[in-house]
């Protein structure tokens, strides 16, 4: 890899201010993805802000009006177990279960997931079925709204995402085709 700066944010606006003066800073929440392309060489940050550690983009929490607000930094795992998103989302909780292998479901988190937009990742699809609004540090979008293209998306360089807020809809459901060649656990969820 090649040098990088590595900052641990603790705030929102910390984070913002962080990638605000980086060169090229990226910002790093399970780093599922960003890591290994970091180790191919495909990325060179200068600077890698760590969203990790700030209390108010992490976990899930039942609104008033029924609807459930994913914070950006809440781990799949812990999407797939919570008995809130279960009761109203069961096709969510059923998406995030299979994603990966528990390793990537305990590291990777529904905001790195999103923002990355990866064609093969399962949160989009879902997001666009459901409805969803992306919060950020400046605004709030529709899924249809936020999802421009491959790997694209409608967040400026200096946004971040916060949470996800999903409408109450529990006649959900949640299928994919496992592929034998990952390797990845198709039901083993922990």
């Amino acid at each position: 890899m090649y040098e990088t700066k590595y900052h641990r944010a603790s705030t929102v606006s910390d984070a913002a201010a962080m990638l605000k003066n980086a060169d090229d800073g990226k910002l790093l929440s399970g780093g599922q993805t960003l890591i290994p392309t970091m180790k191919q060489r495909l990325a060179a940050p200068s600077d890698l802000i760590d969203l990790r550690h700030i209390d108010e983009i992490a976990g899930i929490m039942k609104q008033a009006d029924g609807s459930i607000r994913i914070g950006a930094a809440t781990c799949h795992a812990d999407v797939a177990a919570n008995e809130d998103v279960k009761a109203a989302l069961p096709g969510l909780a059923d998406l995030a279960c299979t994603i990966g292998d528990p390793h990537v479901r305990h590291m990777g988190t529904i905001g790195g997931s999103i923002a990355n937009n990866d064609p093969a990742a399962d949160y989009p699809a879902a997001l666009l079925a459901l409805g969803a609004t992306i919060e950020t540090n400046k605004r709030e979008f529709s899924a249809e709204d936020f999802f421009t293209g491959m790997f694209e998306t409608a967040l400026d360089e200096d946004e971040i995402v916060t949470a996800v807020v999903f409408p109450t809809a529990s006649n959900t459901a949640y299928a994919k085709f496992p592929n034998p060649a990952s390797r990845y656990a198709w039901q083993a969820c922990l």
